[in-house]
C-alpha cells in the first residue's frame, strides 16, 4: 500500500507537485547553478571568437579592391643577406649569381648579416674578414647599390641575458662599432635590437647618438622596426601577459622613422592563418606606417622570402604574393605618390624561385 497517497490530507497537493509558496529545493538551485555556469563559460568562449572572426572579416575586406595605378617599385628596394657573404663561404661566382639576380629590380640596398654585436655592444672583427671584399665586388657587379652593416643583437628584456640599452658604456660601444664597420667601407649601419619596448626612450638615445656618427660620414642610419599596434594601445594590452614586445605603437614608430634615414618594417610573423588576411594585415600597417613616417625617410615593407609553418608564421598565408598586393593596397589608400617607398626581402638564402617572381611580377614590372 502507498501510505504517501493514502495518508495525503485532503486538499493536498498530488506527489510529484510543490506549492507556489514552497522555497525550492536544494536540487533546483543546484540545477539553476549549472545553467548560470554553462552560460558564463560559452560568454568566455564565444566572445574571443566572435571577436577573432571579426577582426579576420575586416582583414578580409581590407584585402579586397584594386591597387592603384603606379603603385610598383621606386628603385629603393632593399634585400637583407645571410652572414656567409662576409665570413668567407661567399666566393666571386656567388657575387655574380647575386648581380645577375638584382640587375633591373628596384632593390638599392644591401643589409648584410655582419655581427652579431656582443651584449656589451662591441664588434669583433672576425665576424667579417671579406666585409672589404664583397662591398668591393657589389660596387663594382652592382653600380649605385649600397652595402650596409646588418648589426643587431638580443635585448636584455625579458632574461639577464642580452644587451641592455640604459647603460651608457653600452650605447657608446655600439656606436664605435658603428664607426668601425663605416671604416670598413660600409655605407651605413642597418640596426635590429630584438624585442624592441615601445617608447624606449634608451633607444631613441642610441638611434640620436649613431644619426650623428653616420651623417658625418655621408652614410645611412637604418632599422628594422617591429610592425605596428593595429589596434589602439594593443601593446600595452599584450605586455600585461608577456614581456616581449609584438608591436610598437604609431608615434614611437613615427619617433624612431624621423631618427633614420631608412625604417624597415618587419611585416612577417603575424600568426594570420588566411592570405587573404595576412594581406589585409600587411595594407594595414602600410598605411598606418605611412601616417607615421616623415617624407625624408625611407619607409620599407617587409617581405616574407622564406617558408615556415607555426604558430606565428603560417607558410601558406604569408606569401609574397600576398605581401606585395598588401603593400600596394595601403599604398593606394594612404599616399599612392610617395616617392620614399619600397619594399625590403627577407632573406636572400631561404628565398624560392617563386618568391623572387612574385617580386618582379608583382612589384617591378612597370
Amino acid at each position: 500500500m502507498d501510505r504517501t497517497e493514502d495518508t495525503a490530507p485532503a486538499g493536498a497537493p498530488a506527489a510529484g507537485d510543490t506549492p507556489r509558496d514552497a522555497p525550492p529545493s536544494d536540487g533546483g538551485t543546484g540545477r539553476r547553478r549549472r545553467r548560470h555556469l554553462l552560460r558564463a563559460a560559452l560568454v568566455v568562449v564565444l566572445v574571443p571568437v566572435v571577436s577573432l572572426i571579426a577582426v579576420l572579416t575586416a582583414l578580409g575586406i581590407n584585402y579586397t579592391g584594386d591597387p592603384a595605378d603606379g603603385t610598383r617599385t621606386r628603385d629603393r628596394d632593399a634585400l637583407w643577406l645571410g652572414h656567409a657573404w662576409v665570413d668567407g663561404r661567399k666566393k666571386d661566382a656567388d657575387v655574380t649569381a647575386l648581380a645577375r639576380r638584382l640587375r633591373d629590380t628596384g632593390i638599392r640596398d644591401l643589409y648584410v648579416h655582419s655581427g652579431p654585436l656582443e651584449h656589451d655592444g662591441t664588434l669583433p672583427k672576425s665576424l667579417h674578414p671579406r666585409a672589404r671584399w664583397f662591398i668591393d665586388a657589389v660596387h663594382e657587379s652592382l653600380p649605385g647599390v649600397r652595402v650596409q652593416a646588418f648589426l643587431g643583437d638580443v635585448l636584455a628584456s625579458e632574461s639577464s641575458e642580452g644587451l641592455v640599452l640604459a647603460d651608457p658604456d653600452t650605447r657608446a660601444a655600439v656606436v664605435r662599432s658603428a664607426r668601425q664597420v663605416l671604416d670598413t667601407g660600409y655605407e651605413g649601419v642597418h640596426l635590429d635590437l630584438e624585442p624592441m619596448p615601445s617608447g624606449d626612450r634608451d633607444f631613441l638615445t642610441l638611434l640620436d647618438a649613431l644619426r650623428r656618427e653616420t651623417r658625418s660620414r655621408d652614410a645611412r642610419l637604418s632599422v628594422a622596426a617591429h610592425q605596428i599596434d593595429p589596434l589602439p594601445h594593443l601593446h600595452t594590452v599584450f605586455g600585461l601577459f608577456t614581456e616581449h614586445p609584438k608591436w610598437w605603437s604609431q608615434e614611437f614608430f613615427g619617433q624612431v622613422a624621423r631618427r633614420v634615414d631608412q625604417i624597415a618594417v618587419m611585416s612577417y610573423d603575424t600568426a594570420q592563418p588566411l592570405e587573404s588576411t595576412y594581406g589585409g594585415y600587411v595594407a594595414q600597417q602600410t598605411s598606418l606606417a605611412l601616417e607615421a613616417t616623415p617624407p625624408s625617410t625611407d619607409l620599407l615593407m617587409g617581405l616574407p622570402f622564406y617558408w615556415e609553418s607555426n604558430f606565428d608564421h603560417w607558410g601558406h598565408a604569408e606569401t609574397v604574393p600576398a605581401a606585395v598586393r598588401g603593400v600596394r593596397l595601403g599604398l593606394s589608400r594612404t599616399d599612392a605618390d610617395r616617392a620614399r617607398f619600397g619594399v625590403a626581402l627577407y632573406i636572400d638564402f631561404a628565398a624560392t624561385e617563386a618568391d623572387w617572381r612574385a617580386y618582379e611580377e608583382d612589384w617591378v614590372s612597370r
